[in-house]
Parts: C-alpha cells; sequence; structure tokens
C-alpha cells in the first residue's frame, strides 16, 4: 500500500466538521428483525436490548444507519459481513473524534519540540 500524503490542518478540520455535522453519540449496534422476521442489523443512537424487536416495536427515529435489510432485500454486502461494518460504523462515531484530537496533541508536541532551542 502507498503511504498516503500528510492529511493538512485544512483536511483534518474537514473530517471534524463532518463528525461533528452528524448525529450525536454514542452510536450502538442493534439486532432488530423486520416484518418477516428476518435479520435487520442497524446502528442506533441507544442500545441493543437483546430482544430483537420486530417492526414496527422499535423507533425508527434511533436508527442511524444499517449494514443488513433482509425484507425486502434493501442493504445486503456481497461479503457478509454486516455485524463487523455495524461495529465499525458504530464505533467512528467515538474513535473519529479521538483520532481527531490526538493527531492535533500530537502536532502540537512537534510543534513545541521544533520550537526548542538546539543543544550545542
Amino acid at each position: 500500500m502507498d503511504t498516503p500524503n500528510p492529511l493538512t490542518d485544512e483536511e483534518l478540520s474537514e473530517i471534524e466538521d463532518r463528525a461533528g455535522a452528524a448525529t450525536p453519540g454514542p452510536w450502538h449496534v442493534r439486532q432488530l428483525d423486520d416484518d418477516f422476521a428476518m435479520s435487520l442489523v442497524a446502528i442506533s443512537t441507544v442500545p441493543d436490548t437483546g430482544t430483537g424487536e420486530r417492526w414496527p416495536d422499535f423507533d425508527h427515529r434511533q436508527i442511524v444507519a444499517a449494514t443488513l435489510v433482509q425484507q425486502p432485500r434493501y442493504v445486503d454486502v456481497a461479503d457478509e459481513r454486516w455485524d463487523e461494518n455495524a461495529y465499525f460504523i458504530a464505533n467512528a462515531r467515538q474513535d473519529i473524534p479521538r483520532l481527531i484530537a490526538e493527531i492535533r496533541r500530537l502536532r502540537r508536541l512537534l510543534d513545541a519540540k521544533d520550537q526548542e532551542p538546539e543543544e550545542d
């Protein structure tokens, strides 16, 4: 894999703006069912109850995204990584802001080090 160009401060700010504009977190993975009792894997603003609620017994306004919707087959990725994709998306809500903060912290440390006078 090629090494990407370093992120500019502007690009980092754009990523931060996108994260800030998204639905507030934390996000959670929910295992739900649709009308025909087929799996629905969703990213939600509320935690999973463990009961596999079937529509309409869950509030659709709590759903941020879905990685599997089987009936009708709206969302069904070929590699069948519905759960893995859902956990990645749900955790990105918390991970991206943390990564941005860490990049900024490390850049401040590097800038401070560059400002130090050189030793003889």
